[in-house]
């Protein structure tokens, strides 16, 4: 009998862990029985952080830097983050524009946090990031999926974005380079959503761009783009990504400096500041040497191209090559109704994964997790030799469905 004084709100109703979580965990638990598995459900580069990275958050701690930092961030991390803005996308930000947060899922949250009341929505294309949607529902907001077409790109479209707003709505929430999918805005596409957007002025933009340095084809910043909407765009970015600082645990927002405020607001009743070495640290990854970013980028490339050619080669697995991030969204719809070598029939998404992960060991997510089932999501953050083999195992999979 649960306790009802520590009864769970009911804005939690809806929320639970990931399913990416969930995956993870079961795949722990065949390892730990002594299963062969590789796990593909997570996504974190498996390159290690920068030596420079970690000599300047030595350098820090050393020094005596360990102390209570600013809620906002440094100003000598701040100052970074517009500096390296001001390199990459060509646009300026000042410090009072900018607020770092413990990893750019708090940057989500506390902008939703402070800006969402009861009933408004947030429009989000899908497939998209699992955390999204559960932010929102939190936050007290609705989230509005808005769903894209494999055949499109998994790309938000301008005729759909129009469609879908409403009175209530206050937020786009943009990923570009995507995950689950890959699939990249082109400044063009981005171009189109803007000039809709023109039309709302009720309706800020949250565009995430944590994938920014992983980006096969040119990349556009929406505030690069559409400088105009500046004052209700929000720029999400961080370190753990490109720079492989997952642990690290380091992200930051710019955006108009009154929403910045009331973010700060909120997160000084939370966390308070970033760490203190993180942040030293995240000041050389951004101004420190970039030259390791592009090989580690081609060798992603080479991944991906690698685990999409053999997906391909089954017959029964549709994957395009995405333009960003280090995913694969593969199309598993074509074996539902198949049986597996147990005599199980395959009838979703989750099926396939279930079955994949009890039969050869590989761990992938369900698209269903991402708000547009029929798919599942790999992740080729992973050394060559894993990615072979895994490849190798749903290819043995796919062909002994019947």
């Amino acid at each position: 009998m649960p306790n009802l004084a520590l009864r769970p709100a009911r804005r939690m109703a809806s929320v639970g862990l990931s399913e990416i979580v969930r995956v993870s965990e079961a795949a722990a638990a065949l390892k730990a029985a002594g299963r062969d598995v590789i796990s593909l459900g997570t996504g974190e580069p498996d390159f290690p952080t920068p030596p420079h990275v970690i000599e300047a958050a030595h350098a820090a701690a050393l020094s005596g830097d360990t102390k209570y930092t600013a809620t906002q961030g440094t100003l000598a991390l701040r100052r970074a983050i517009a500096t390296a803005c001001q390199r990459d996308n060509g646009y300026t930000a000042t410090p009072g524009e900018i607020i770092v947060s413990t990893g750019a899922k708090q940057v989500i949250f506390n902008a939703f946090f402070a800006t969402l009341d009861e009933g408004d929505e947030v429009l989000i294309p899908a497939p998209y990031w699992t955390s999204y949607s559960d932010m929102v529902t939190i936050c007290g907001g609705v989230a509005k999926i808005i769903p894209t077409s494999g055949a499109d790109g998994f790309r938000l479209r301008p005729a759909a974005l129009a469609a879908a707003i409403s009175p209530r709505t206050r937020w786009l929430l943009l990923n570009s380079p995507g995950n689950p999918s890959g699939a990249v805005l082109s400044a063009d596409d981005q171009a189109a959503l803007a000039e809709v957007l023109r039309a709302h002025p009720q309706v800020a933009v949250l565009s995430d761009e944590i994938y920014q340095h992983i980006c096969y084809v040119p990349f556009a910043s929406f505030r690069t783009v559409a400088p105009d909407l500046a004052d209700r765009t929000l720029i999400v970015n961080g370190v753990s990504k490109f720079a492989s600082m997952t642990g690290w645990r380091l992200g930051w927002g710019i955006g108009p400096a009154p929403l910045i405020k009331t973010m700060a607001e909120v997160q000084g009743q939370v966390t308070s500041g970033a760490s203190s070495i993180s942040q030293a640290a995240a000041i050389a990854a951004l101004l420190g040497p970039q030259d390791y970013i592009a090989p580690r980028r081609d060798a992603f490339r080479k991944r991906r191209e690698l685990v999409a050619k053999a997906l391909n080669a089954t017959g029964r697995l549709t994957c395009p090559l995405p333009d960003g991030a280090f995913y694969l969204y593969a199309d598993c719809s074509p074996c539902f109704g198949m049986t597996t070598r147990g005599g199980k029939q395959i009838a979703d998404d989750a099926g396939f994964c279930a079955e994949l992960l009890a039969q050869e060991g590989v761990a992938v997510v369900p698209g269903r997790a991402f708000g547009l089932p029929g798919y599942f999501r790999l992740s080729y953050a992973y050394d060559e030799a894993s990615l072979t083999r895994a490849s190798a195992a749903i290819a043995r999979y796919c062909a002994s469905l019947t």
